[in-house]
């Protein structure tokens, strides 16, 4: 009887257990306390401390970069980028930190719109951890569009790529050792769409980033123009935000593009286009639940339709965060889409889909989102999401921030390309953390538990306008394969003109970790260090709680077992006595 009700228990227990993997857990308090508000515009170690940062818009007229830390709330406004430290009626567009003047330390580049709906860049030079709000470095020309941070020559300093107000050419400005300098980037006029969505990132998986769709970095380094994947979007009324992500698992990066078919946005849908192929494949169009039909929110030019990439269950596939509202309603929230097997003729060509998840209870008690992104709250290989929504009354944006408490014991892997423009000699005796750096490629191959050959890949901040969120490393889920990473590829772009591949492998790399690329020299490959630091998985949790019950357990039974022999020493002693005071009479 004891035993059974000791196994119901353990059911209830375990029941619990599982009914907690999958749900959603607010700790909005806990990362923001009362600083919940504004626009969440990018992510980035500022302070060098392998902890990611947040940087908030706030009245579209100043930024607080919120410092990651140990104590409630989580994350604290540490410096300000105030109303007073930009020319007057300046409205902020985007933020991107990275290394722009090649110092090693991270600066903040922002990008504002003026009267003229010309996009205008400052650049906040960093210093010790700090800003110099002093020292505003304005770009001495105009872009037409919010432009691309990306690395252009491959010296693995960020570089400012756009098209200018002043001819269709795209400019290119090089900001090294704070010494501005542009010049005509692609050979050919390209006419940009607007609003962009423009990427650096490796399209034919030779492990150099090329710009867009329609440029590659060819074998001896330059930018030329080859139509990888379709030039032509859908036959569709309403084109969204480009994304770059491996959708299937192949090692290729494919193009993920959402739409609306009609002018009103009543009837949405994502297509996807494979590297190498010009078809564009559905892999999403029914958004219907029940009897209520949801679709993207209509665009806005300064938020257009955008997906959010992330692997929130770590199979190595990556599922995507959006915004829907109701067609015949009002609601407007946020949905999780999962990318699981295709199981219908029009995505068969792809083998994979995405699939609305409905009942996230946690997402959909956010009333009026307008943003939802991934973000690992917790530094510990799980994606969080964090969600924008409009309070009625308030100009700023509220913050959401939701735990993800899936609980699958799912494996990964978290990749951080540094710039390596430094090793352990930086300049000041900076640490070479926390400089945000465009176009790094990582790629593993393995095998997972039933034997099969699996692969995944990724650009390291490979998009930067609009909103793009993207965090400043790879988190690569491996599924529920405990086995060592086979190979782990890490490539950076070349300087043009250069023959050789920029390309190291690393073996036998232990699941749930992070690994720290430092890429010292450039043009030495097997030069290159990496730092590994291990994220214990719930398992280790979990076995070293068994091994303690087991412990405890056999304390136990020793304990009363010893308790047992003692009352029987007693009883056989007090015998001995009883009969020596007969024996003595």
């Amino acid at each position: 009887m004891w035993i059974f009700k000791f196994n119901i228990v353990a059911f209830m227990l375990l029941f619990v257990w599982q009914c907690n993997t999958v749900a959603l857990q607010d700790v909005t308090s806990d990362l923001f306390g009362v600083e919940n508000y504004g626009t969440v515009a990018a992510f980035g170690d500022f302070y060098a401390d392998k902890q990611t940062d947040i940087f908030i818009i706030r009245e579209q007229s100043e930024v607080l970069i919120f410092f990651a830390d140990s104590n409630k709330p989580y994350f604290k406004p540490k410096v300000n980028i105030s109303k007073n430290n930009l020319p007057r009626g300046t409205i902020i567009t985007s933020v991107v930190p990275g290394d722009y003047d090649g110092d090693s330390q991270m600066d903040v580049l922002l990008t504002a719109q003026s009267s003229t709906k010309m996009t205008t860049v400052f650049i906040f030079w960093g210093h010790n951890q700090t800003l110099d709000l002093g020292g505003r470095f304005t770009l001495n020309m105009t872009f037409a569009d919010q432009p691309l941070v990306m690395d252009f020559n491959g010296d693995m300093i960020p570089d400012i790529f756009g098209v200018t107000d002043q001819d269709p050419l795209t400019k290119v400005c090089y900001l090294t050792n704070r010494s501005p300098e542009c010049q005509n980037a692609l050979t050919s006029p390209v006419k940009m769409r607007i609003p962009n969505s423009n990427a650096f990132i490796d399209l034919n998986k030779d492990f150099t980033a090329g710009k867009s769709v329609k440029f590659k970095q060819c074998f001896d380094g330059n930018f030329t123009r080859a139509d990888i994947m379709p030039t032509e979007s859908p036959a569709v009324k309403i084109v969204g935000q480009s994304t770059f992500v491996d959708f299937d698992g192949d090692g290729y990066q494919d193009h993920l593009l959402p739409v609306c078919e009609d002018a009103a946005c009543q009837r949405s849908a994502i297509y996807l286009a494979k590297s190498g192929s010009k078809e564009w494949v559905p892999v999403l169009s029914d958004f219907q639940r029940r009897d209520t039909i949801w679709s993207f929110v209509a665009a806005k030019p300064s938020q257009p339709l955008t997906l959010h990439h992330g692997d929130y269950n770590l199979d190595g596939f990556p599922d995507a965060l959006v915004i829907l509202r109701n067609t015949s309603g009002s609601g407007q929230h946020a949905f999780l889409l999962e990318n699981v097997p295709c199981n219908s003729a029009s995505c068969h060509s792809v083998g994979r889909m995405l699939r609305i998840h409905w009942d996230q209870s946690d997402l959909g008690a956010i009333q009026n989102a307008v943003m939802a992104t991934f973000f690992d709250i917790y530094e510990d290989g799980i994606l969080d999401m964090l969600v924008l929504s409009q309070a009625e009354g308030k100009n700023d944006l509220i913050i959401h921030a939701l735990k993800n408490n899936f609980e699958a014991d799912a494996y990964f892997v978290k990749v951080m390309v540094l710039s390596g423009l430094c090793s352990n000699d930086c300049p000041e005796g900076v640490k070479p953390f926390g400089v945000n750096q465009p176009g790094p490629y990582v790629m593993y191959t393995t095998v997972d538990s039933n034997g099969d050959l699996k692969n995944a890949s990724a650009g390291q901040l490979s998009q930067s306008a609009y909103f793009s969120l993207q965090l400043p490393y790879t988190l690569l889920g491996l599924g529920r394969s405990a086995n060592f990473l086979d190979h782990l590829f890490v490539g950076i772009p070349r300087h043009p003109g250069e023959m050789d591949i920029r390309k190291k492998e690393w073996t036998a790399i232990i699941p749930n970790s992070q690994l720290i690329v430092i890429p010292y020299p450039h043009n030495k490959p097997r030069s290159w260090s990496a730092k590994l630091y291990l994220t214990p998985s719930n398992s280790v949790l979990l076995t070293a709680i068994a091994l303690i019950g087991v412990c405890v357990f056999i304390l136990v039974i020793i304990g009363i077992l010893h308790w047992q022999e003692k009352k029987a020493d007693d009883r056989e002693k007090r015998q001995e006595a009883h009969r020596f005071h007969f024996d003595a009479m």
